[in-house]
């Protein structure tokens, strides 16, 4: 237990060991999935149940041992620089895949179309971008335009970015209906987000010929935009935790570090999908 003056030592938790057996399972069941095994899917499920078991679980204890004061100013310092790090190690992950396509669209297209490689390897390969690469592999497909959900879509988050400050600010404020209200926005906006970009998949596997077998724009368009699409959906219900304890009463401006977690890793995610608009939709 933690007082005043000493640095909360957490009890043993088995959360963690509970979560990983979510995992296991839910890799077991992809497994068997990918090898024509029937129990696949439903070993797929049950992992996932046990792993949001374990969420709600392992997310109700942290809450309760925030607002009963648990945690002493020592304690907030050691989860912002978690946070930090956790986010810095996103911003690593998205610079690999950014660092892919500036390497395919700027180096590897160049080189297999360009003097004696083009003429030793493939003669007729047109190195212009998008390409689905020498032998169009894949078949013809049409280039995801910028100027239609992909717009709309930036649209939406960058006004999600607004709320979410719009309800910090309410916190501070002590102003708990600006608080719930601007949440409230955010979650929708953020699902809003999730809904168009299904769409747009949905568009560009049956009307474009765009797939993930499109060759290599086909790949680098959908790693990139699909692993932001999924981490707008982990914000949105991270959002949807602060925002079920904050109808609940949690949150001080003096402890929140919950909302602040979920709002850095928010605006995280939008500056992500600023550059992803630019160099996949528009460059």
């Amino acid at each position: 237990m933690s007082t005043n003056t000493a640095y909360y030592i957490p009890h043993k938790a088995t959360w963690p060991v509970i979560g990983t057996a979510g995992l296991v399972t839910m890799l077991a069941g992809f497994a068997n999935y990918l090898n024509g095994s029937s129990i696949g899917p439903a070993l797929m499920v049950v992992g996932l149940l046990i792993f949001i078991t374990m969420l709600v679980g392992w997310f109700t204890l942290q809450a309760t041992e925030s607002e009963t004061g648990m945690y002493n100013h020592e304690v907030g310092i050691s989860y912002r620089h978690g946070m930090m790090w956790f986010i810095f190690s996103e911003i690593v992950f998205f610079a690999v895949f950014f660092g892919t396509l500036w390497y395919t669209r700027n180096l590897s297209v160049p080189w297999l179309g360009g003097g004696a490689t083009k003429e030793l390897l493939w003669p007729a390969f047109d190195a212009t971008w998008p390409t689905n690469g020498p032998g169009k592999v894949g078949g013809d497909f049409e280039p995801m335009g910028a100027w239609g959900l992909p717009f709309l879509n930036t649209l939406i988050l960058l006004t999600s970015g607004v709320t979410c400050t719009w309800a910090h600010h309410g916190l501070l404020a002590k102003n708990r209906d600006q608080l719930i209200k601007g949440l409230i926005a955010t979650v929708a906006l953020g699902f809003l987000f999730v809904s168009f970009q299904a769409f747009e998949y949905h568009e560009a596997y049956t009307e474009m010929g765009l797939t993930l077998g499109s060759g290599v724009y086909g790949s680098t368009f959908f790693m990139l935009t699909g692993f932001h699409g999924f981490h707008v959906c982990v914000g949105a219900i991270i959002l949807s935790v602060v925002l079920f304890r904050s109808v609940r009463g949690h949150f001080k401006p003096e402890n929140h570090f919950a909302f602040e977690a979920a709002a850095w890793y928010w605006h995280f995610v939008d500056v992500v999908w600023l550059g992803l608009f630019i160099f996949v939709y528009l460059l």
